[in-house]
Parts: C-alpha cells; structure tokens; sequence
C-alpha cells in the first residue's frame, strides 16, 4: 500500500470509528457534504499528566501519553543569551548524524514587536535602529537541537525582525520565517547613524550553515505574511496572509527551483477563482466545497500598502491598511481569504487554514470559527474539508496552524482561547481533524492560575498577571513531527514553551 493510499485509509478508517458508523452507513456518510462535528477520540478522553521535566501538569493528554517541557521564555540559551517570549511557528528542519547520536534541528520563531532586550545574533541583525523610546525590532528565531530524544539546548539565528509569525520549512534543510506586519521604519535614522528597514517580508534562516547578515525575500511580495509551503515536485512556494477580510493566497515561481531559487527572480501571483472572480466565495465555506484556482501575475510585489476607509468591506468599523499587492489583485479579481493562516505539505497535497472562515454571530461572512482547506497541487482543485459551524467552538475554536503526521494524520492548533464545555472552561486545544467528518481532541492546554504559580516558584519566567489568571487561553503553534512520526513538537505561545509530546500514535490515524 502507498503511503497516500495507507494515509487515505487510515482517515476513512477513523472517520467510521469516531463517528460510530455502522458499515451501511458509511457509503453515504462518505457522500453527504455535512457540517463538520466533534468526534470521540480514537485515542481516549483527556486528563492532566505531568510534565516528565519539571513535573507540572502543563497538558491534558489520553492515558498512555507523556511529555516534557524545555525552552522556556527566560531559560538560557547555548549562546548565552536568555530565551526569547513569544514562541510561534516551527519546523524540523535537518536531521543530522553526530558523535552523540541521531540529531533533530528544529528552527522556532518568536513573534515579537519593537522591544529594549532584543535577540542577538553574532552582532548581526536585519534592522537595529532604535528609535525615541530605545526600542529596536525584537523578532526573530532560535535553533533548537534534540539529540537521540533528549534535549541538547538552543541557540538564537535570525534578529532585528519583527513579528515573525509562522513560515515553513523547505526541501533543502532551511526554515522560512515570515513577517505579519506592514511596518516601514526606512524614514527612521537611529543616533548611532542606523537606518531602519521596512518591514513585511520573509526571511531565509539556514540553520547549520555560518552566520549571514539576513537579506530579505523581497521577490516573495510585502504583505503580513503567515506561513509558507514549498511545492517538492515543482519548487514552487505558496504563501498565506494575515490581514482580517483582505487576505491574498499566494504562490511564488522561481526561475531556478531549489536551494537559491528564492533569492533570485521569479514570478509573485495571487490566486483567483477559475473562471467565476470570486472576492466572497472562500469566505464562508462548507464541508465539500470546491474550486478550480488560477493565478494572476503580481506586478509590484514591493508595493506599498494603502489605507482602506472605514465602510470599505462589510462591518469594517474602522480604516484598515492592506497590502498594495493584495490591493492590486482584488481589484482584478482574486480570490480574498479572511484571514490565511498555517500551510503543510503532504503528498502531492497543500492544507491550507483560514482561522476566520465562516459566518460570524452578526451573520457576516468571514467572521466565523475557522475552516481547512486541501488543495490538489496537480490539479489546482481547492476542497473544503473542514469547517466549524456558527457557535460550535467544541468543534475547532479558531484553528490557527496545522501539520501532517508521517503516516498521514492531519493535525490542527487553535488560537481561540477558550470557550465553555463539559461544564468547565475549556483550554485551546490540539485536534485531530478527519477530513468530511469533523474534529477530536489530542491534547488541551493545562495552564491553571496553580500552574503557573507553581511554575513560577521554580523559577520559571511567568508574569503575575498570568499566575493570577492562568493561561489557559494561550495558543498552541508550530506543531511538527518528528520523522519517524514518535514525536510531536508543539509551542505553548504564553509564557513561551517548546513541548515534546510521545505516545501510541499507531492506536489511531495520527
């Protein structure tokens, strides 16, 4: 059996399970576009475990899972630095033989603003001009190493950006941090005679390679970018966008695919509905949906952006600044997302996460708890297969950035804080999504006010206003697996942890 085909069956196999389907009903389950539903877990209910590091009940997990915690905001770093906030998006990136044993590098980003306590990097930074107030970009990434499964340490690998949110990995061993910002401090000179740069693109981080002054991918376009995906078998990039009701779908053409193709010329384009336009049809879709994509050339992928006046979209209450490529597209007709998230490869097969889609509470499209679409990348086919319905927060709460298991299991992290649900407040939570179907928990967020508190006392880096609180409603980002599909690597966004998380994988389709 190829692993598509093991992939395919393992989801339809689940799907029956989960949903309790008896045979003769499965042929009909399997044809029917229905609301995505919440399913039970192949794998058990969740209940607290502790964490094998500092014995903290940091998640909720089925029986027979474990984890632990390294990383943490505050904890030192390899090159003596402290480790950054803020963690976000993350991949394996190389996998390595050493002396110790089998080596993971995983590149993690930290989505953070202008900042006093920056990351530095071998003095090297992409924009270090401080401004009135002393502050200078604090975003970046740091390089994180686990050697033979255990934790060997980080070190940091990109600075002087700002808000890298998400990115993606590439066939070559690198890590793609993205910008989710628009902002321009080219007008700004620092007292030490610093220029500042304008801000909005995605940056290369090759992380065994030696240090480079960081050069930004300006051919990739300006725009706050979320995630990237490369294409193996074609070396194209594809590329979403965070901007609430005005986001492009992207893919960029190289002239030379592979390790340098991103850095040199190429063709930027922004989808569009095959043959129909389509500004709202992606908005709001439906388990079953399907559009053929074609794509427009973007003439000015530098663009600057532009004011949109209040009344410009429905419900838009106020100005909102877009991307002068996304502009440029709209007004010829491409496709808008509401707000383009997480983007995995797998298989011949792009999944793609609009965290907004749907219909919101004042029945706006756009607005609503978030979907998950599969695009075909032979055929350019865009297939809806998840989508949570209005006021179904059990179902997926704001779905934010997914991955794909080695043995096909597609799973997904919110970003919806938390909602109420079998009588208590539920935390963001780790699913499993069975395409059609609907959704189960994997794992839920655990970080009570006691928690932290507790965590606190080891002297971790947590604030009073979180131990007083909890964090409970922190999002789960950059999940990714190890290769052999033992391990799940996972960031709890606040107050910054990197979690790996093993059980029986096998007992379901993950």
């Amino acid at each position: 059996m190829t692993r598509a085909a093991r992939r395919g069956w393992l989801a339809a196999s689940a799907g029956v399970v989960a949903a309790g389907l008896a045979p003769a009903g499965v042929a009909a389950a399997l044809q029917a576009r229905t609301r995505s539903r919440r399913l039970d877990s192949p794998y058990g209910p969740l209940a607290p475990v502790a964490d094998r590091t500092t014995g903290l009940e940091l998640l909720r997990l089925p029986q027979g899972f474990t984890y632990e915690s390294h990383g943490w905001s505050g904890d030192p770093m390899g090159d003596g630095a402290s480790t950054p906030p803020n963690h976000d998006g993350m991949a394996v990136v190389a996998m390595r033989d050493t002396p110790g044993g089998r080596e993971l590098v995983l590149v993690r980003n930290h989505e953070r603003a202008l900042v006093t306590d920056p990351l530095v990097v071998r003095g090297m930074a992409y924009d270090e001009a401080a401004d009135a107030r002393g502050r200078v970009p604090g975003g970046g990434t740091t390089t994180l190493f686990w050697r033979e499964g255990r934790w060997e340490g980080a070190r940091a690998s990109l600075a002087g950006t700002l808000v890298n949110c998400a990115g993606g990995p590439t066939p070559w061993g690198s890590w793609l941090s993205c910008e989710e910002t628009l902002e321009d401090r080219s007008n700004l000179v620092d007292p030490l005679g610093r220029p500042g740069r304008r801000h909005g693109y995605v940056f290369e981080v090759a992380p065994l390679e030696a240090a480079r002054s960081p050069r930004p991918l300006a051919g990739l376009g300006r725009f706050r970018h979320e995630a990237a995906a490369v294409d193996p078998s074609s070396g194209a990039l594809y590329l979403t966008e965070d901007t609430p009701g005005f986001s492009g779908f992207y893919r960029f053409l190289p002239e030379r695919p592979g390790p340098t193709g991103l850095s040199g010329p190429g063709r930027l384009q922004i989808a569009r509905l095959a043959g129909r336009g389509g500004l709202e049809r992606l908005l709001a879709p439906e388990p079953g949906d399907r559009h053929g994509l074609d794509w427009l050339d973007v003439e000015r992928p530098d663009a600057d952006p532009a004011r949109l006046p209040a009344g410009a979209l429905p419900g838009q209450s106020q100005p909102l600044w877009v991307a002068g490529c996304t502009l440029e597209g709209v007004r010829r007709g491409a496709a808008r997302m509401s707000r383009g998230e997480g983007l995995w490869e797998a298989d011949g097969r792009l999944y793609v996460v609009d965290t907004a889609a749907g219909l919101g509470p004042d029945g706006l499209p756009g607005r609503g708890l978030g979907a998950v679409w599969e695009l075909d990348l032979a055929q350019q086919t865009l297939h809806c297969i998840f989508a949570t319905p209005p006021g179904t927060p059990g179902v997926g709460n704001h779905v934010d950035n997914l991955t794909v298991s080695p043995r096909g299991g597609i799973v997904a992290f919110e970003d919806g804080g938390t909602h109420r649900g079998e009588d208590r407040e539920v935390g963001t939570r780790i699913l499993g999504i069975v395409p059609g179907a609907g959704s189960y928990a994997l794992a839920e967020n655990h970080l009570t006010a006691a928690v932290l508190a507790a965590a606190r006392a080891q002297g971790k880096q947590v604030s009073a206003a979180a131990v007083s609180r909890g964090a409970l409603d922190a999002e789960f980002c950059g999940g990714c697996f190890s290769p052999d599909g033992r391990v799940l690597f996972v960031n709890l966004y606040s107050p910054g942890i990197t979690l790996a998380i093993s059980g029986p994988w096998p007992a379901g389709p993950i």
